[in-house]
């Protein structure tokens, strides 16, 4: 599909939508359970359809020598990890975009363990060559990573500890960015019985294994952002969300206070969220550190655009590497509505020398729907689809939502929104 034309005809946003399982949590599971030989459809219910987790399904499943992640950058990574810890030779490979995502740290960690992993191509990068381990010493092997790239290589190493034969110490090297990953993680290997201390910089893992137990996936708070968006735009809310929880292992819960700043009032009844807008106003100023929730930045971004709040965000590193540079996308999407997306000069931030800081300015306006472009990027689809809800607007090749959210644009009809090819 070459575009999607968005109109709502009211801007209300009601109804009761049952979200897709949450990606980060089907994916980490479905790797432990693989490690324990266990069949995830005897022990998994709610599992994500999205197209990341499709591809991790049916790698864990094929078998043979040769393996291809496409796009799903967790998926390469969690694979990369599974196959160095197993007998034989496999290749992992991907799609364009994946062989220019670096995968390094990873390497060199698996190395350091001693998996035998070879690079195909560019030294740093895939695709990979993964050979049979060699392991050797009588002591849990001390593992530094680079923890300022990728949260998911740590996560990665973490969920092979309990298969290697004196576990696994894991110190994360530099500042941790997407911290809550790694408490998921951690929290996920706990529940499927490993044993797992996290003490300072030091995670440390025995050696053990995972026993299978039934697990109900809660549901993608990462899509609930778009939501979010929504409502901070609209007139009316009541809109219920099902599958989401207060007590949640995903890091984008944090949404809740987050987006109490743009009048949403968030409600939970039992494991449904209820979004209503209160009469309170929109703070003016937003300014909030992503280094923990990456995932969301693009979903604020264009809530601050829409609402003309001033937006001051850092801990935005990773997302020059993600399935586009979403730093120039964001500049380039926000700049056809008249928003300003813009990294401030060093000699602006003396509170938090060191720390990288971009602005948003600007209220979004337009005479003739803007042609939002995707990048590759199921995020940028989703989140300029918010914008809809201020007037109409075209988003190109909307297809890239399989990627995490497969029902996005049916659900937008559910609600009230005109979708049209």
């Amino acid at each position: 599909m070459e575009a999607i034309a968005l109109h709502w005809p009211a801007r209300n946003l009601c109804g009761t939508l049952s979200l897709n399982g949450s990606k980060s949590i089907s994916n980490r599971a479905l790797i432990a359970l693989a490690l324990a030989k266990a069949d995830p459809s005897a022990w998994l219910s709610n599992l994500s359809t999205a197209q990341d987790t499709l591809t991790l399904q049916h790698l864990l499943a094929q078998g043979g020598e040769a393996y291809d992640a496409g796009d799903a950058g967790t998926t390469f990574r969690f694979m990369a990890a599974y196959l160095a810890i197993q007998p034989g030779i496999q290749t992992l490979t991907g799609s364009a975009r994946m062989l220019e995502r670096p995968i390094g740290p990873l390497v060199d960690a698996l190395r350091a363990l001693g998996a035998d992993v070879q690079y195909l191509g560019q030294e740093g990068f895939p695709p990979l060559r993964l050979g049979t381990p060699t392991f050797s010493g009588t002591e849990a092997p001390r593992i530094r990573v680079v923890a300022n790239i990728s949260s998911q290589f740590l996560s990665a190493l973490l969920l092979i500890g309990p298969y290697l034969p004196q576990g696994l110490e894991l110190c994360p090297d530099g500042p941790l960015v997407s911290r809550p990953y790694i408490a998921m993680t951690v929290a996920m290997m706990r529940y499927f019985g490993a044993e797992v201390h996290w003490e300072g910089d030091t995670i440390q893992v025995l050696p053990g294994g995972y026993m299978p137990r039934t697990l109900v996936v809660e549901a993608d708070w990462s899509a609930a952002s778009y939501w979010y968006a929504m409502a901070a735009f609209a007139d009316a809310v009541d809109l219920r969300l099902e599958g989401l929880t207060a007590d949640s292992w995903q890091g984008d819960a944090t949404l809740v206070g987050m987006m109490a700043r743009f009048g949403i009032q968030s409600y939970f009844d039992a494991n449904t969220l209820v979004l209503k807008k209160s009469e309170k106003q929109s703070a003016p100023f937003f300014e909030w550190d992503f280094l923990a929730s990456p995932d969301i930045a693009q979903t604020l971004a264009v809530v601050c655009g829409g609402l003309g709040t001033l937006g001051i965000f850092s801990g935005l590193e990773t997302l020059y590497i993600k399935e586009t540079n979403r730093i120039a996308a964001l500049k380039v999407e926000l700049g056809k509505v008249g928003v300003s997306f813009v990294k401030l000069p060093a000699h602006m931030n003396k509170r938090s020398p060191g720390k990288t800081f971009y602005q948003v300015q600007g209220k979004a306006s337009w005479d003739i729907p803007p042609h939002f472009a995707t990048h590759g990027d199921h995020r940028m689809a989703m989140s300029f689809a918010a914008m809809s809800m201020l007037g109409p607007v075209v988003v190109e090749h909307p297809d890239v939502v399989t990627k995490s959210y497969p029902l996005f644009w049916e659900h937008l009809r559910q609600v009230g929104c005109k979708v049209e090819q």
